[in-house]
């Protein structure tokens, strides 16, 4: 049984997703903000975290603290959480460069809009990030 982590600072959201997780077989580690978030991170950098460690991170954009692309930033600079596949969630609108940026300078693999899709499309698209390993952007030359 693998562990996903999930920060959302919507509490219904956050319950309904965790949920999904664990029928798909998953244990959560759940966040309900930025700040809390990037302290696991560092906990889990600095050694004092002993639990397991989580194999893909959900993330609302817009929340207390640091949002989900400045969790997605620093999860990339973890030796021991940096290749991770991050998915980002919103209910606002981003152009398709924001999303280009957070991609390119956050590393998040992919994007969803709120409300969510359908239990079997989450699941859906969940899985095919899964299937990709992430690889940093190269720099241009």
């Amino acid at each position: 049984m693998s562990t996903w982590m999930l920060v959302e600072d919507e509490m219904d959201i956050r319950n309904v997703v965790k949920v999904m997780f664990q029928v798909w077989g998953h244990k959560v580690l759940e966040f309900s903000n930025g700040r809390d978030a990037v302290a696991f991170i560092d906990s889990v950098d600095n050694g004092t975290f002993g639990g397991d460690l989580p194999e893909f991170l959900l993330s609302d954009i817009r929340m207390p603290g640091p949002n989900g692309n400045e969790i997605a930033q620093r999860m990339r600079k973890s030796e021991k959480l940096g290749k991770i596949p991050i998915i980002l969630m919103t209910a606002f609108q981003l152009s398709e460069g924001q999303q280009d940026e957070m991609r390119t300078n956050d590393g998040v693999n992919r994007i969803i809009f709120k409300p969510l899709p359908d239990f079997d499309r989450f699941h859906k698209i969940i899985t095919e990030v899964l299937e990709k390993k992430y690889e940093p952007p190269q720099p241009s030359s």
